[in-house]
Formats: C-alpha cells, sequence, structure tokens
C-alpha cells in the first residue's frame, strides 16, 4: 500500500478557517505535517462582527492533536498581515488558501453599493491581497501552492446573487492568470468550486441534504492540489458529496462569416448565422488563449463536390431485449402503467419492441455514416449546425426482441433553402436478419446556414407532414417528464452533450441540458398508442412528426390527439410553457381501437381543495398580509403524474381563481406538485425545500418568491 502523502516542512495559510470548508482544510494539512496560519475575523455570513473565538477553536483542535498553528484575525483586505504572522511564526508560505467568504444576496434591482463592494472586497480583493502578499515568497522559494474558492453560482448564475457570482467568476480569471505567470517559478495554481455544509448554507439547503455535503469529503480534493507532487495548473475542479469532476471552457465550433477573403460582414450576415454561431453541440475545450484565438489563423476553403445522392452506406445494428427496456423507459414507460409491462418485461407474453423504436437503428447508422459530407454543392457540413427537423418511419414486419438489423442509408434529396439553409433528405431501409424488409425511415435534417447552392426547393420524393384538424382534441394525455429523462434516453445511443452537460446547455442558452426530440417523440406515440391502439405496437404502420422547439427535462408533455378515420393526428405541447414541441404529426393505424377510458375525468375531489379554501379565507380576512407577497402564483395539482386541478393564487390583488384560464393574470411562479405531497407541505409533513431537490415540487418563474409563501401556507397548517 503507498505511503500517506505529508506536508512536513509546509506552511499553510487557510483563510475563513474558522469553521466548515476552511476549519477541514487546516485540520486536514495540520495532520499530514503541515504548519498552518488559522485566519477568521470570526464575523457573520453577512460580513457582520468580528471575534477571536472562531480561529482560537482551531488552533486549539490542532495543537490537541499534536499539530502546529497558530490564529491569526485579520481582514482579508489586509491579507499582507495574514502572510506576515505565517512568516513572524514559521519563516515561509508555502501554501495558500483563498477560503474566506460572505453572502449578501439581493436581486439585481435591490442590490446596494455596499452589498456589492463587500462582497468584492472579501472574496475578490481579499484573494488578490493575500495571495499578491504570498507570492514574492513563493517566487524567492520556488515553490507555492494556491487555491481559489470559486462557485457555482459563478460558473452558472443564482438568482439574487449578482455580486457573488460575479466575485467568483472573478476568481476564475484571476486563477488562470496567476496560473501562467506562477509557472515558471513553481508556482501552481487552481480553483475549487465546492459545494459543502457551511455557515454560508447551514439555512438554506434542507437538512438531509446539508447534511451529506460534508467538507471532510472536499477537503482530501483542496489538499492534493496543494501538494507538491501534484502537477496540475490552472485547473478548475467542481467537488462535492464525494464527487469531483474538471471544469473547463469550452468554445463552439462557430462560423466563418465572411464567405471569401473580400468581403466585409454586416449585422445581416450576422443574424443569418447567429444558429451557427451560438450552436455547441461540437464545442471543446479552451486550454490557453492560444488556443482561443489560433483558430483565426485558419484559412477555410469550401468544398467543390456534388451531392452524394445514390450512394448507399450499409450497416448492421445489433440489440438485445435490453436495448427496448431502456428505450421504453427513456421514452416515459413505467411499471405504475401494467400496460406498459410488455414493453418492460423481457418474460412478459406480449414482450415487443415500441413502434417508434424502429427509428433508432437507421437514425444512430444515418448520423454517423459520413453520407452527409459532401452532400451540398460547394459547401462543407458542419454537423454543430444539423437540425433534426422531421422524422417518418414506415413500419412493414414486427423485429425478433434480440438480434441483428442491417441498414441501407442513402441521400435521396438535397433541398436549397436560401440563406435559411439546406434540407438534406436522407433514406433508410432496415432489414432482419432474413433479408426481408421491417421499416422504411426517412430523416428530414436541417443544415443552417448552407443553402443558396443553387439547388432545388422542394422535392418529390420528401415525405410531408398533415396539419392536424382545426377543431377541439378528441382526446389528449398529459405525462410529466424525469430531471433524468435526457440521462436516461441518451443510453439508447444518441450521445449529443447538449442532452447531458450542463456546461453546453449554459453556453447554448440553455438553462440547463434539454431533453431529446426524439424522447419526445417516443412519449407522443406511446399516447397515441395508449388511446387509440390499445397499446399494441403491431397495429401501427407509420408515423410523422416535426420538430418545433425543445423540452426540458422535468417538463410536462400534453399530447392533443385528432382522429379521421385510421388517421391519428397528433401534437405535443409543454404545460409549463404552453410552447408547441411537436407538429403536422400523425400516426397510421391498421385498425383503431380507442381507450375505454380515453375521456374519463377524475370523479373525486383533490385533497387538496379545502386547504386552497383555507387560503382564500385567510387572504380574505387579512389581505394587508397577503398582498406583502406581491406575487401571482400558479399551481398544477396532479393526480397520478396527470395534472388534475389547478389554482392561481393572486397576492398582488388577493384573489384566488380555481383553473388558470379564468385568472386573466399573469403568472410569476409556476409550481407543479401531486395532491398528497401538497398537503403534506401544507400540514409541515414535507419540508418544501426537501420537495424541490427530491423533484416532488417543480417550480418555474420567480423561484425566490415562493419563499415568502411559507409564511402563509404554515398559517393552514392548524386549519386542516
Amino acid at each position: 500500500m503507498a505511503s500517506k502523502l505529508r506536508y512536513d516542512g509546509r506552511v499553510a495559510v487557510v483563510t475563513g478557517a474558522g469553521a466548515g470548508l476552511g476549519r477541514t482544510y487546516a485540520l486536514l494539512l495540520a495532520e499530514r505535517g503541515a504548519s498552518v496560519v488559522v485566519n477568521d475575523l470570526g464575523g457573520g455570513r453577512h460580513g457582520d462582527g468580528s471575534s477571536t473565538k472562531a480561529a482560537d477553536t482551531v488552533v486549539q483542535e490542532i495543537k490537541a492533536k499534536g499539530g502546529k498553528a497558530v490564529a491569526d484575525y485579520n481582514s482579508v483586505e489586509e491579507g499582507e498581515k495574514i502572510i506576515q504572522t505565517a512568516l513572524e511564526n514559521f519563516g515561509r508560505v508555502d501554501i495558500l488558501i483563498n477560503n474566506a467568504g460572505i453572502l449578501r444576496d439581493k436581486t439585481f434591482a435591490r442590490i446596494s453599493d455596499q452589498d456589492w463592494d463587500l462582497v468584492h472586497r472579501v472574496h475578490l480583493k481579499g484573494s488578490f491581497k493575500t495571495t499578491q502578499a504570498a507570492w514574492p515568497h513563493m517566487r524567492k522559494q520556488e515553490f507555492g501552492r494556491v487555491i481559489m474558492t470559486a462557485s457555482q453560482s459563478g460558473l452558472c448564475g443564482n438568482f439574487g446573487q449578482a455580486n457573488y457570482s460575479a466575485a467568483k467568476y472573478g476568481l476564475v480569471g484571476l486563477n488562470n492568470t496567476l496560473a501562467l505567470e506562477g509557472q515558471k517559478y513553481n508556482i501552481h495554481c487552481n480553483t475549487i468550486v465546492p459545494t459543502a455544509a457551511s455557515r454560508l448554507t447551514e439555512d438554506i439547503l434542507p437538512p438531509e441534504m446539508y447534511a451529506e455535503l460534508k467538507p471532510s469529503l472536499i477537503a482530501p480534493v483542496v489538499a492534493w492540489l496543494c501538494h507538491e507532487s501534484c502537477e496540475d495548473n490552472g485547473s478548475i475542479i467542481d467537488s462535492g458529496a464525494g464527487f469531483a469532476a474538471q471544469c473547463r471552457m469550452y468554445r463552439g465550433a462557430g462560423v466563418n462569416l465572411r464567405k471569401k477573403i473580400t468581403d466585409e460582414v454586416s449585422i445581416e450576415d450576422v443574424r443569418d448565422s447567429w444558429d451557427k454561431v451560438t450552436d455547441m453541440s461540437k464545442a471543446t475545450p479552451l486550454s490557453s488563449i492560444q488556443a482561443a484565438t489560433g483558430n483565426l489563423m485558419t484559412v477555410l476553403e469550401e468544398l467543390k463536390s456534388t451531392p452524394a445522392s445514390g450512394k448507399v452506406f450499409k450497416e448492421k445494428f445489433s440489440y438485445t431485449p435490453r436495448d427496448l427496456i431502456l428505450y421504453a423507459l427513456g421514452v416515459g414507460a413505467s411499471t405504475k402503467n401494467p400496460e406498459d409491462l410488455r414493453f418492460l418485461y423481457e418474460n412478459d407474453e406480449q414482450f415487443a419492441a415500441l413502434p417508434s423504436f424502429y427509428i433508432i437503428p437507421g437514425q444512430m447508422i444515418g448520423m454517423f455514416s459520413g453520407l452527409w459530407d459532401n452532400a451540398i454543392p460547394g459547401k462543407a457540413i458542419d454537423p454543430t449546425q444539423l437540425l433534426h427537423g422531421e422524422q417518418y418511419v414506415e413500419i412493414h414486419k414486427p423485429i425478433q426482441t434480440s438480434g441483428t438489423l442491417t441498414n441501407e442509408c442513402q441521400i435521396a434529396d438535397v433541398l436549397d433553402k436560401g440563406s435559411k439553409g439546406a434540407v438534406i433528405l436522407m433514406d433508410i431501409d432496415t432489414f432482419d436478419e432474413e433479408g426481408d424488409l421491417v421499416a422504411h425511415s426517412q430523416m428530414t435534417v436541417f443544415i443552417r446556414g448552407a443553402g443558396e447552392f443553387g439547388g432545388p426547393q422542394t422535392s418529390s420524393k420528401q415525405i410531408m407532414c398533415a396539419e392536424r384538424p382545426k377543431r377541439k382534441p378528441d382526446a389528449s394525455r398529459i405525462q410529466a417528464t424525469l430531471l433524468d429523462q435526457a440521462a436516461l434516453y441518451r443510453l439508447s445511443g444518441d450521445a449529443n452533450p447538449l442532452h447531458i452537460d450542463p456546461n453546453f446547455s449554459a453556453m447554448g442558452g440553455f438553462d440547463r441540458p434539454i431533453l431529446h426530440g426524439m424522447a419526445t417523440l417516443g412519449f407522443a406515440a406511446r399516447h397515441v398508442l395508449e388511446l387509440y391502439a390499445g397499446n399494441d405496437p403491431n397495429l401501427v404502420k407509420t408515423i410523422k412528426v416535426r420538430f418545433t422547439k425543445p423540452v426540458l427535462p422535468s417538463h410536462t408533455l400534453k399530447t392533443d390527439m385528432w382522429r379521421e378515420g385510421n388517421r391519428i393526428h397528433f401534437e405535443t405541447s409543454v404545460i409549463e410553457t404552453g410552447n408547441v414541441v411537436i407538429s403536422g404529426a400523425y400516426m397510421d393505424l391498421k385498425e383503431v381501437q380507442p381507450a375505454a377510458n380515453m375521456h374519463k375525468v377524475a370523479a373525486e375531489s383533490l385533497k387538496c381543495e379545502e386547504m386552497f379554501n383555507e387560503m382564500r379565507k385567510r387572504m380574505d380576512a387579512d389581505p394587508a398580509t397577503a398582498k406583502k407577497i406581491n406575487g401571482v402564483f400558479l399551481y398544477n395539482i396532479t393526480k397520478n403524474g396527470q395534472v388534475a386541478g389547478k389554482w392561481v393564487v393572486d397576492l398582488k390583488q388577493c384573489k384566488l381563481y380555481k383553473g388558470d384560464a379564468e385568472a386573466g393574470v399573469k403568472v410569476d411562479t409556476t409550481l407543479t406538485v401531486d395532491d398528497q405531497d401538497m398537503i403534506d407541505i401544507t400540514t409541515g409533513k414535507l419540508n418544501p425545500q426537501v420537495a424541490f431537490m427530491k423533484q416532488k415540487l417543480k417550480i418555474t418563474g420567480n423561484v425566490m418568491l415562493t419563499q415568502k409563501l411559507q409564511g402563509l401556507l404554515k398559517a393552514q397548517q392548524s386549519k386542516l
């Protein structure tokens, strides 16, 4: 077994070391032989007050275990005094962990100069001053290890923390520059992005989560970065709950806004190429400023070739029952619905593939076959600008529950959509091991910015969508997606990082990774199958859809359906936003078998209805208190995963409506929660923060407003 890493002879300065992470860093380094300066001003998390007790207590702990430590009570704004403490007591400084911090959380409109300045003085200027004081000593001895402390708020932003997130992101930039300037002196500067229980988070995080975010699970990561044998320099490490990962900055593939070297660039050129500019599907890390600017020296040459139409690409696709089950789970099949067992259990007598699974083999082969490389005359295909526009599948024969399929892919046609882009029609025939055709698919791919090559605008080979009837839906199905829906669906083969990596999604303009369009198709196809085909995949002949907008995991999908003979038109929208995400869609059936409960509405009343009645009474009795909250809240109350009731609580006008359509007011915050969970939250049995973390309570809009609601909800507890 390898010997334990030691820090004998090293002197470490830890700021904000009186509690939480700082205390844990100090104790660990001292335990491994370092002499530690325990710095702590002893103030509150808002930067108020001071005390010597915090630092003294940690020093006593270290000395009681035989370690070496000295207390320092200076503010980090006077970093030179902290470093002087190290020099006077131990003669040198080898390690500096900039950990001190405070919070002054307020929305951007309400931040005062004092709130802004104090946060920056402690986090950013304090780290600068303390590091600057240690720097010449580290240079002289040709050794130093410096740690900056950033935050997820800095990397991703966080509501109500404009001052804090700006300061924390500033530390990332400081880290990157110091890593370069210190390299030749063997001074390494790295950044930790911790998620840990501390004085700053003790009354913010739910108790269950707070207990698991132990500082002791992060301290070893920081200690390793401080060891002389660690070669990392300029790293940004995200860590919490025993997890650690590198967080690098990324840049998309981008686009050349000029077609030739003599061209100028207009605002319209930028507008027309903006989708390419912001596409992060092929983003790569930027390790240096040379990497950031090096591509500007690359001369792009347009390819001169003819479309690859007619060329056939063949490849095999093997699958097992496990693949069919994973796919079914990825598109929302659940054991809660007994009829879904045929798609989830390999020993079920009727075990089979969902009809939308027939698209998967051809889609995976088509996307990575390279057929598109020379498809557009005079244009290089940039895969980062690719959009899955439409999808069609015609099922000829049921597939076995395991086996190997052969896919034959070819480009059917290439359409010129002018300045908008180009459309590639790819036909895919899928054959089983007996050589029989089991499915024919057509994948319609849109390449942004690749048009204006002189090609046709339409094609007789394109299988068109069909607009839905202009009447109210004959049936609807509502189903919530999981927070981890994209992580689950990607196991079926689509590994695009846009659907899993927060860095890619944030830089692409999304709050979090988006759901695959094909996963949304799978949900919609299941809904039609359930309500019009008796959940029998053998009744499905064709499926055709057009993808219009993205879906976020945990959003609730609503599929509206219209029957016209054996054709079922359908359209899918998102409950939380109202956006239509699938349009022009239809499923053709061999035979229609309508579900018996298609139009059934739950007869039993919701348990939380009485709670809303009591809330209305309290608002009427004390309107002044209610109006202080100054927000409008939409409650989507669910039962068995479907929205069963809606209430709008208008605390600006002190009114309460049942049904969102009646309200006619602008909603600030939407809350989606199960009927029983709503009762448990109101009666105090379920902590709302715990419910939010466990995805039992989903919130969109102004999240901070919900904190003001707790007092009003608690007032109902004695009534229920």
